[in-house]
């Protein structure tokens, strides 16, 4: 009977894994594509079916792999990076995934880089899409292992928390990397602060932090994109 039962879970494993790890990509595509959910329809986005998701993906997205020094790493797919594995490796050695969102209505491109950092109870982690200027964000999307629901969670929960990272810029008029904070008691600069979740100072500051470590990793890439 143990063998039986042992030889039924085998195959039913079988059966299941390729469904399973459809569900994954879809999931993490659709992630991904909620940095410009603006650009796909705004509350549209939502809509969208698995297949639609999986279509705009392999029509309107480019990926790339870069390396910390900013270069573009051949043979690998962005879709295939994990930034919880390279967050193990030495900084120096890490790779960093690219997902260029070719927008067919406005012929723009849009870069959707991942981040990843700690909130208060675990990781944290995120999508910000900049504009074709490399400078301004045009949406965000974040997402958590285990912050408290109706506060911490709310980076995930309350649509209204992402949606003010659009339009913010990441570099001040000088040139300067500034990125953008997460700001407790509300915004003062409008071009580079967004007001924090009441009550979750960590969760925030890990956002602002998150943010900052983040976007500068892509730097020397991003740079490498301006001299082009």
């Amino acid at each position: 009977m143990t063998v039986i039962t042992a030889l039924v879970l085998a195959g039913m494993f079988y059966v299941t894994e390729p469904y399973a790890l459809r569900s994954e990509a879809v999931f993490n595509k659709r992630a991904v594509l909620a940095a410009v959910r603006t650009q796909l329809g705004g509350d549209k986005f939502d809509e969208l079916s698995d297949q639609q998701v999986l279509d705009i993906f392999e029509k309107q997205v480019e990926q790339v792999v870069v390396n910390m020094k900013g270069e573009v790493v051949d043979g690998e797919k962005a879709e295939n990076i994990s930034l919880a594995q390279e967050k193990k490796k030495p900084e120096a050695d890490r790779l960093l995934p690219v997902f260029i969102y070719n927008n067919p209505d406005d012929s723009k491109k849009y870069y959707i880089l991942s981040i990843r950092g700690n909130g208060l109870w675990d990781e944290i982690w995120g999508n910000i899409a900049l504009e074709s200027d490399l400078n301004t964000v045009a949406g965000a999307s974040f997402d958590h292992k285990s912050e408290t629901p109706g506060l911490g969670a709310e980076i995930k929960d309350n649509p209204s928390f992402p949606a003010q990272f659009a339009s913010k810029k990441i570099y001040n008029d000088k040139g300067e990397f500034v990125s953008v904070i997460v700001r407790k008691g509300g915004a003062r600069d409008p071009q580079h602060e967004v007001d924090a979740i009441t009550g979750s100072t960590i969760t925030s500051n890990g956002v602002s932090e998150m943010i900052n470590r983040g976007i500068t990793y892509y730097k020397p890439y991003l740079d490498k994109l301006k001299k082009s």
